[in-house]
């Protein structure tokens, strides 16, 4: 029997034994009725619009609806990095033809599944070939073709594509393509219109463009977020683990420098698609690094250090501009708290009182708690922090939510993901949902620009199998039949 743990959120049943390797069945509780969710829209005297934008902003509308770049031509080629396949999938999700390029052997990506272990990895229902989960997310819309550009031919083969296109997605090693005589400075002769996206982690020049692992690999380290203070400005408060500058860093669990970069890649792509039909008429080549845009949303470290020479603290879940703003352990998960004004910070702690009079005595005993400028000091606190996190410990989530409310403060509990997926509100719009794939159902997430009233993303489908569009993309975008495809790869071409 599995563990159960006692993580109830808005009364629903805990659904922890039901994690194993086989498809959940989703949603475990049904999502609200429209008769649950009309008061909410009555209270806030908000029927009317509330119904109208449900009505038209809808999951289920969104497959009857335009496509906002339909006839749009993208070409993604890259390894290892999932950047450019973000990038890729973003304009696959709007309605662009996206067609993804990998070597005959396939990208590596493919292979990669927790702990390395198979049983982990999705299989084709018809073809019984095996693919990691994070390629299979990243290939929503594309198409799947094979071809060895390190052939003549197949460099051949890639400028016939590349002459029809609108935007390159570019993800291979800094200047790679133009060494193999197929970069943007080659290709835009043929194509003057094409929009160049370069999507990667420290650049295409600069002296350290080419850093790569100790074995060799080009950017399989995760330097992107090291390099820009990322990693530093999520580690742990000094105050809780002393270490030099800091606490101990946290790095992110997911790839954030790689998504970051594609969403940028993609909003910069738009915009120079924009100037070259209304303002230039011609394209341009557009370098988007995982660095830099991570070093654009660190919040002020930049300039604090610029001010006067000092290194901002690493303040872990905390923000140093507001008063207790953090994550804080309770009985049955975490809680966020946040107390941004002197007055909700005030509230923090009658609401504390109730249970804990010690808060509200170290206020008043101690004036360097008084005013939010002294509070700011990280060894301060610290101490009204300890009291939060041993209020919390015997309450539960809800419980410790409804407290907090009470008193107009910014709390709400830390879902675990299972929580997350079963929440009523994501269910009812619904975020969260099943897409039926070439690997089976799989439950995924919808995209952010799901909910537009005239021409919303959406996914089609997920994933291919390596070369699975070969005779398909090759007849249509460069005119080869059954007999040439075969041919090719024949000789290792595709």
């Amino acid at each position: 029997m599995p563990e159960n743990r006692d993580i109830e959120i808005n009364s629903r049943a805990d659904t922890i034994g039901l994690m194993d390797m086989d498809v959940r069945p989703y949603p475990v509780t049904p999502p609200p009725s429209y008769d649950q969710v009309k008061p909410v829209y009555e209270r806030r005297k908000a029927l009317e619009f509330c119904d109208w934008a449900e009505d038209n902003l809808r999951f289920e509308k969104r497959y009857a609806k335009d496509e906002a770049l339909s006839g749009l031509r993208v070409l993604d080629i890259g390894l290892w990095r999932l950047g450019h396949k973000f990038c890729a999938s973003l304009f696959g999700e709007s309605g662009a033809e996206v067609v993804a390029i990998e070597p005959p052997g396939g990208d590596p990506l493919r292979q990669l599944t927790p702990f390395g272990r198979e049983e982990y990895m999705l299989t084709n229902k018809e073809t019984g070939e095996k693919c990691g989960m994070e390629f299979v997310n990243e290939m929503v819309n594309k198409y799947a073709i094979t071809l060895d550009i390190e052939t003549e031919d197949g460099r051949e083969i890639f400028k016939k594509m590349a002459k029809n296109v609108d935007v390159l997605i570019d993800g291979m090693p800094p200047g790679y393509l133009d060494g193999l005589g197929i970069g943007y400075r080659q290709l835009k002769e043929a194509n003057p219109r094409m929009v160049y996206v370069w999507v990667g982690l420290l650049g295409q020049w600069g002296p350290w463009k080419d850093k790569q692992s100790k074995f060799g690999q080009w950017e399989l380290e995760p330097f992107a977020s090291c390099a820009n203070s990322w990693v530093h400005n999520t580690g742990l408060a000094q105050d809780l683990l002393p270490r030099g500058r800091g606490g101990d860093p946290t790095r992110s669990g997911i790839w954030l420098a790689d998504y970051v970069a594609g969403g940028q890649g993609y909003v910069n792509a738009l915009s120079a698609l924009y100037w070259r039909d209304e303002l230039g008429g011609t394209g341009q080549m557009i370098e988007v690094t995982g660095a830099e845009t991570l070093m654009d949303i660190l919040d002020f470290d930049i300039t604090w250090y610029g001010f006067n020479g000092s290194i901002k603290a690493r303040s872990g879940g905390w923000d140093p501009n507001l008063n207790q703003y953090a994550w804080n352990p309770c009985k049955d998960g975490y809680m966020m708290i946040g107390g941004q004004t002197d007055k909700l910070w005030y509230n923090i702690g009658f609401c504390l009182e109730r249970e804990f009079t010690q808060f509200g005595r170290l206020i008043h005993e101690d004036p360097f708690l008084k005013e939010m400028g002294a509070r700011n000091a990280l060894h301060a606190l610290i101490k009204t922090y300890s009291l939060t996190a041993r209020w919390l410990r015997d309450t539960n989530r809800v419980e410790a939510e409804a407290k907090l409310l009470e008193y107009q403060l910014a709390a709400g509990p830390v879902m675990f993901i299972d929580e997350v997926c079963e929440f009523p509100h994501f269910k009812y719009r619904p975020w969260i949902y099943v897409q039926e794939t070439d690997y089976g159902p799989l439950l995924i997430a919808s995209s952010p620009s799901s909910y537009q009233v005239r021409a919303p993303f959406r996914c089609k489908w997920m994933g291919r199998d390596l070369g699975q569009d070969n005779y398909e993309i090759y007849l249509k975008w460069v005119g080869f039949g059954q007999n040439k495809v075969n041919e090719l790869k024949q000789k290792g071409v595709i």
